[in-house]
């Protein structure tokens, strides 16, 4: 038991860092195109993999982490307070919802199942990115809407901004996953499982 904690805890450590420097790497490509923050990334990866191999738990924690991690190194934009808190903590640590999967994903892994695996990771890599979005939607409605042009709603704008980045990063980061998995599908399931 005691192995597996830290077992649990050091892959937190290192798949939060991974994924702030791939957030970290991709900020520094996008930084002009998104003026406001956000940036098309693979930085969900690493929490889309601990959570499809942790749970929930794992990936939330792997998540606010990152989100954590931007917000202390100043890799961030806050403008307000409850806006840092919720692009920063919120939005990343809502990507671990995407465990909701990973007994699906481990069980048909281990039953060599790849068409129901990649599916299962699909759904997972969706409602992470889905809960990640509305939080950003939120934010850029509350606190981003006054550089919407003229005439244009906030929230539209809002969801414009935010889905530009988004779905291009839940692609990525889905294809990247099952990619990641393909490799070596028996690292996914923990021995315990």
């Amino acid at each position: 038991m005691k192995q597996e904690q830290t077992l649990f805890l050091v892959e937190i450590a290192v798949f939060s860092a991974l994924a702030y420097l791939l957030d970290l790497f991709s900020g520094f490509l996008f930084s002009r195109i998104w003026s406001q923050g956000g940036s098309v990334s693979i930085a969900m990866v690493p929490v889309f993999l601990m959570a499809f191999r942790w749970g929930i738990k794992g990936g939330a924690i792997t998540g606010l982490l990152l989100g954590l991690l931007q917000f202390i190194l100043g890799f961030s934009q806050i403008f307000h307070p409850v806006q840092g808190i919720i692009d920063y903590l919120i939005a990343f640590t809502v990507l671990g919802f995407a465990g909701l999967f990973a007994k699906q994903v481990q069980a048909n892994i281990k039953n060599e199942d790849k068409k129901k695996w990649i599916g299962w990771i699909i759904a997972g890599t969706f409602v992470g990115s889905a809960l990640r979005f509305i939080a950003h939607f939120f934010s850029g409605w509350v606190f981003f809407g006054v550089w919407a042009p003229e005439g244009q709603p906030a929230w539209l704008y809002s969801l414009i901004y935010n889905g530009t980045y988004m779905l291009p990063s839940m692609i990525l980061s889905a294809i990247m996953i099952i990619l990641v998995i393909s490799s070596a599908p028996s690292r996914m399931v923990r021995s315990n499982q």
